[in-house]
């Protein structure tokens, strides 16, 4: 895994795996470091561009995706994905839909759905996945084609 990240390095986690993902929020300025190879940005509009590969998924503050079949193919990428580059799951804030998409991870790493937003409050912030439909949705993902 040479070209992921550093897991000190300021919002990054460890899957069970050892895929390393950092989440980060888009209103703060960019860490230090290497950029990501990938990034997904989870917000309501469009995101100015940048300078790696980044896709949008339109995913409204304290909401949930718009198109939770995208959001599964999208999520499945980047969790694929991280096994070989930097990977950054992004949005305004970096703890609700950020969050929420980091334990969707974990449950496709392996974390048991019922126990992803803890095993995401524990190693990424202890404030990620902001609302109980939230919440609901990381206990569902397990259930969406699996």
């Amino acid at each position: 895994m040479a070209d992921t990240w550093d897991e000190s390095s300021a919002g990054v986690m460890r899957l069970p795996s050892g895929r390393l993902v950092r989440g980060r929020g888009l209103r703060r300025p960019l860490p230090d470091g290497p950029a990501p190879g990938y990034a997904v940005h989870l917000l309501g509009r469009r995101p100015p561009a940048v300078d790696w590969e980044a896709r949008w998924l339109r995913w409204p503050d304290f909401r949930l995706p718009a198109d939770r079949s995208e959001a599964r193919c999208v999520l499945e990428e980047v969790w694929d994905r991280s096994a070989r580059e930097r990977v950054e799951v992004a949005c305004g804030g970096g703890r609700g839909r950020t969050g929420t998409a980091l334990a969707c991870l974990a449950v496709l790493d392996g974390v048991p759905a019922e126990q992803a937003v803890s095993y995401v409050r524990r190693h990424y912030h202890p404030g990620a996945v902001e609302t109980p439909w939230q919440r609901r949705y990381v206990r569902h993902f397990g259930d969406d084609g699996r």
